[in-house]
């Protein structure tokens, strides 16, 4: 008798389930019966927004100090004890650090501004090939410092008269041997609040080294451009380039250029990945570097933090 009751009571359940369930028909109907209904609230909400964006455009245009910075911090570590697929390196290990920082203070005035910015890349790496080694230090590989600030008079609505300087040196190692410092004048042109600009047809590259007569310094010119957006919500991208052309016939040739972009996914409160890669050309360098190929390059990735 009882289990004839649990059959019927599984039979009046399994009724009422399926009798519940909707046709495909019935759920686009009612979800367009939830959409009618959202529909006055949404047309409500639409100019509020419209006005907020508006609010926050106007406070970004005010003049003052607008500061920022981010970073990135990545490790990698490797390690093999037997492992024989490995071949000769089957108890190598490899421990691998970076870290990468960026931050601007800029003064915007109805008048003039001031830009001023740096960027900080290191790297290190050790790797210990067998066990019996003696434990190896780490080796940079990765190790940049650039510093720049911009000054402006606003002689057009987005057109000023502007004083660059900007010093470009290692750290870890070999500092300030070589060390670039660019002084020079000329325009610098904002078509946008996130894009700057830069041509100086007068400018002068010094450079500072022990050996003063494997680096040459040279009056040229010298353009940047700077542009930072965000690509979609949490996806933000820089590109920066600075070059310098030198007036003076010279072999090898006194021109550089180093082209850096950023860039960085945001994946909860202010923490994410992102990429950092710079380019760099310099005949001078590559001639003392005794390499074929005219293009270095590094690249750092790892974890963020936007402030």
């Amino acid at each position: 008798m009882q289990k004839c009751i649990y059959t019927l009571v599984f039979l009046v359940l399994t009724g009422l389930v399926f009798g519940q369930e909707m046709t495909l028909e019935e759920l686009k109907a009612k979800k367009q019966s939830l959409q009618d209904k959202m529909a006055p609230i949404q047309a409500q909400m639409d100019p509020i927004v419209a006005e907020i964006a508006a609010v926050n455009s106007a406070i970004a245009n005010l003049p003052g100090w607008f500061t920022g910075a981010s970073g990135i911090v990545g490790a990698n570590f490797i390690g093999r004890n037997n492992w024989f697929a490995a071949g000769d390196n089957l108890n190598a290990t490899s421990t691998t650090l970076s870290l990468s920082m960026n931050s601007f203070a800029n003064l915007i005035q109805k008048k003039y501004f001031w830009r001023n910015s740096g960027g900080l890349s290191l790297g290190w790496q050790k790797l210990k090939v067998k066990k019996e080694d003696p434990d190896p230090d780490f080796t940079p590989v990765a190790d940049v410092l650039n510093i720049s600030s911009l000054f402006g008079y606003n002689i057009a609505p987005k057109l000023a008269a502007s004083a660059l300087g900007e010093y470009r040196t290692s750290v870890i190692q070999n500092f300030n041997n070589p060390g670039y410092l660019d002084l020079g004048v000329g325009v610098t042109y904002t078509p946008l609040k996130n894009m700057v600009l830069v041509f100086h047809p007068l400018n002068y590259n010094f450079i500072f080294a022990d050996n003063g007569d494997v680096f040459t310094p040279s009056l040229g010119c010298k353009i940047l451009g700077d542009y930072n957006t965000k690509l979609t919500k949490g996806i933000n991208w820089r590109s920066n380039l600075s070059g310098f052309f030198s007036y003076k016939n010279n072999d090898p040739a006194l021109h550089n250029a180093t082209w850096t972009n950023w860039l960085s996914f945001t994946l909860w409160k202010g923490i994410g990945v992102g990429i950092e890669h710079g380019l760099r050309f310099s005949p001078q360098e590559k001639d003392i570097l005794k390499i074929d190929s005219g293009l270095q390059n590094y690249y750092v990735v790892g974890l963020t933090y936007n402030i």
